[in-house]
């Protein structure tokens, strides 16, 4: 059986809320967080165990909240951590709406609304099929979520973890800048690094290149993505060492 992390990050929480404002929020786009859900809760019932790291993106992000002179970075990450808690919910919901047990565990004390993080009653919740979202990133200023996904991917005992972003894995530019950018299936942790390619931050990224944990890039915004690449369709690009 696979155990997998997948980090989504908060912007993919509202992709298409501003094209489709008769939803009624620019924060979230519901018929987007069920077709995450969904396409998660196949892998479930494939016996896959699947955990997840949420960022905060589409609320509140602190490394730019952090630019005001009223606040510090210590503050402003905690907003950001605050506002990765409210996603994890909303994302916990959907999940509930399709019968796919769930449980959010937060990396700091909020029990009115989620369990704290213990990282073997994580593991149990696991082994018994529950899809576990982690909120809140490492619960410390200063840490991006990114860090937070490579710290309980590693924790967790995880095969793989998954990066779920707006474009379809790495290109050797951006592809919406410039029309020429080479998609890459393939590259090692020494390749990215050599290249200077941004694909994580610093941090979470040496972490996974030291352990070596496979990491997979691909879009979040197209249906089924998950699933065809793990059958070997789909369109993404595998870093490993």
């Amino acid at each position: 059986m696979k155990r997998i992390l997948i980090k989504i990050s908060g912007e993919a929480f509202s992709l298409g809320a501003h094209q489709d404002s008769s939803k009624g929020s620019k924060v979230f786009h519901f018929p987007t967080l069920t077709r995450i859900a969904k396409d998660i809760s196949t892998l479930t019932q494939q016996n896959f165990q699947i955990c997840i790291v949420v960022g905060g993106g589409n609320i509140v992000r602190g490394s730019e909240v952090e630019q005001s002179a009223y606040l510090d970075r210590p503050t402003a990450d905690t907003m950001g951590m605050l506002a990765t808690i409210i996603n994890a919910i909303a994302l916990r919901q959907a999940f509930e709406s399709l019968g796919t047990p769930t449980r959010v565990m937060s990396s700091f004390d909020c029990q009115a609304a989620t369990e704290p993080y213990v990282r073997r009653r994580a593991q149990r919740h696991l082994e018994k099929g529950r899809v576990v979202i982690f909120a809140a990133g490492t619960g410390n200023p200063y840490f991006t979520t990114d860090s937070a996904a490579a710290l309980r991917a590693l924790e967790m005992n995880c095969d793989m973890i998954l990066k779920a972003t707006n474009v379809d894995g790495l290109y050797t530019e951006d592809p919406k800048k410039n029309k020429d950018a080479q998609f890459v299936n393939t590259m090692s942790y020494h390749e990215v690094i050599k290249n200077n390619f941004k694909i994580m931050d610093a941090t979470a990224f040496t972490l996974l290149k030291d352990y070596r944990m496979p990491l997979i890039i691909f879009s979040i915004e197209k249906t089924h993505e998950i699933m065809d690449f793990i059958a070997g369709r789909g369109h993404c690009t595998r870093i490993t060492e």
